[in-house]
């Protein structure tokens, strides 16, 4: 899992543009009113992208939890839109990989990564 997270950040940084300047911000909104739910979402002209709505389940109770799920999105150096899916709570991390048409990464290892 670990080492999925890494390659996950290792592929979004290598996506990065060499000129951070000329990435526009498209869209973000940000939803946080501290009462146990949030939402935020936002989306730059290089085509990255991120979503995620959390709520706080069971509230002041033993079994009081977050519970996350969202996605992020970004386009790979061969022009492949790599997504992430996941959703966060008391079951732990559990994220699904998907990628555009003639993306790089075999099947295989994707199913290896996910576990």
């Amino acid at each position: 899992m670990k080492l999925f997270l890494v390659l996950t950040l290792v592929a979004v940084a290598s996506a990065a543009p060499q000129n951070p300047q000329d990435v526009q911000i498209l869209r973000y909104d940000s939803d946080n009113s501290g009462l146990g739910s949030y939402s935020f979402a936002w989306e730059l002209s290089d085509g990255s992208k991120h979503e995620e709505q959390g709520q706080l389940k069971n509230q002041g109770t033993e079994a009081e939890a977050l519970s996350v799920q969202g996605q992020y999105a970004w386009v790979g150096p061969d022009g492949v839109t790599y997504t992430v899916t996941y959703l966060a709570d008391e079951n732990g991390y559990q994220p699904q990989l998907q990628q555009s048409p003639g993306g790089s990464i075999p099947s295989a290892v994707i199913e290896s990564f996910l576990g």
